[in-house]
């Protein structure tokens, strides 16, 4: 899952991607409206966070500006107005969701899961395939019930393919949803990352669950 933060304020744009990387997110930072609205138009992201008072553009401009492109990913809203009618004036906007700071993480992490778990993402906690089984909340890998360790990026990235069982991911697509913006698209990253996670889950299993699909990019599914 990839997420856009945008946000003027370093220390909460730093405390809000380590935060959300330790809960095994992808994240993009950018802290004024005009890259943030770029960004957020060119790329494909799972949920943008928003604060509202942004230099170069505002967030309700910036939202705005996302909403007219067609794209419908979930916004959730951070500003300090704590008025009803600055609040609805924000979600007749575009926005899905808003949180007036100073905001608790747990509650901010709690909205992203909700926004994530609506009918258009039908986002799950636990993920199957065959014997394979990974439980998303609580970052826990498991084959045949033996506890398989992952790295971060290893664990985003088997995530990606399990949510898309049986869809051949391009490597762009991969490249897209697991690594961020600063990611080199011409390194060999994602080959050495798909090796290391098929070592991990496949190289003890009968059934092999990782394909390479010459010339398109790799599938996870059941083969015969």
């Amino acid at each position: 899952m990839r997420i856009l933060v945008i946000e003027d304020d370093e220390s909460i744009a730093r405390f809000l991607t380590l935060s959300l990387e330790a809960e095994c997110f992808v994240v993009d930072t950018t802290t004024d409206g005009e890259d943030g609205s770029y960004l957020a138009r060119t790329n494909e992201y799972d949920v943008i966070i928003l604060d509202n008072v942004l230099p170069k553009k505002s967030g309700r401009e910036v939202c705005a500006e996302i909403r007219r492109q067609g794209i419908t990913v979930p916004i959730l809203m951070l500003s300090a107005v704590m008025e009803s009618n600055a609040k609805v004036e924000l979600l007749d906007t575009g926005a899905d969701d808003y949180l007036t700071k100073p905001f608790s993480l747990d509650e901010l992490l709690a909205r992203v899961r909700a926004l994530l778990r609506r009918p258009k993402h039908l986002l799950e906690d636990i993920l199957r395939i065959d014997n394979l089984s990974m439980d998303v909340k609580r970052h826990i890998v498991t084959r045949n019930d033996a506890e398989i360790r992952l790295t971060r990026k290893e664990f985003i990235l088997l995530e990606y393919l399990l949510r898309n069982q049986g869809v051949v991911l391009s490597r762009s697509s991969i490249m897209d949803h697991v690594w961020d913006m600063h990611a080199d698209p011409f390194s060999n990253t994602i080959e050495s990352h798909i090796l290391s996670v098929r070592k991990k889950i496949d190289s003890a299993a009968e059934k092999k669950l990782i394909h390479t699909v010459s010339g398109r990019g790799y599938v996870m599914d059941i083969r015969e």
